[in-house]
């Protein structure tokens, strides 16, 4: 069950990404806008026949890699760890990130609702940067995710 609300969040590109940005962090870094676009890192399998509801205090992660443009040349990647904090259908999860690009590591969250049935599409949604390291140190704004094919596209929008 969890592995199919990861697949339905398609966060899979939100919060995660495996290599090193290989784009330069710019001299401002907290005041860009930018767009990048994540694929999810293929995880385990979930070999149960038999799905159950989440329930509070459930967990799940996943990893994505991280994309200047579609199909280019890996950037950077990501980490996210979300744990469902109501449970019903639809149920709420909060997500916490990390993105690990050159120049530093952005951190962001979101409260997100979602519905239980994969064939409900998951709206678009904005997440809070809540910090970062290095060039990155300070910074605040929102990451607005959307899907886009076979990848997330993430919207950063960074202010001081």
């Amino acid at each position: 069950m969890l592995r199919s609300i990861r697949t339905l969040l398609a966060l899979g590109a939100g919060l995660a990404t495996a290599g090193t940005l290989v784009v330069a962090a710019p001299a401002s870094a907290q005041d860009e806008d930018f767009t990048l676009y994540a694929k999810e890192v293929p995880g385990e399998q979930d070999d149960q026949g038999e799905q159950q509801a989440p329930e509070v205090g459930d967990s799940f992660s996943f990893a994505d890699d991280l994309f200047r443009e579609k199909g280019g040349k890996q950037v950077g990647r990501d980490g996210v760890v979300c744990t469902v904090v109501r449970a019903g259908n639809p149920m709420d999860i909060l997500c916490v990130g990390t993105f690990d690009l050159a120049g530093g590591q952005l951190t962001a969250q979101v409260l997100q609702t979602v519905p239980l049935d994969e064939s409900a599409a998951l709206a678009e949604f904005d997440a809070a940067v809540t910090g970062g390291t290095d060039d990155y140190s300070g910074a605040s704004g929102q990451i607005h995710f959307s899907d886009d094919g076979d990848y997330q596209r993430l919207d950063f929008q960074l202010g001081s």
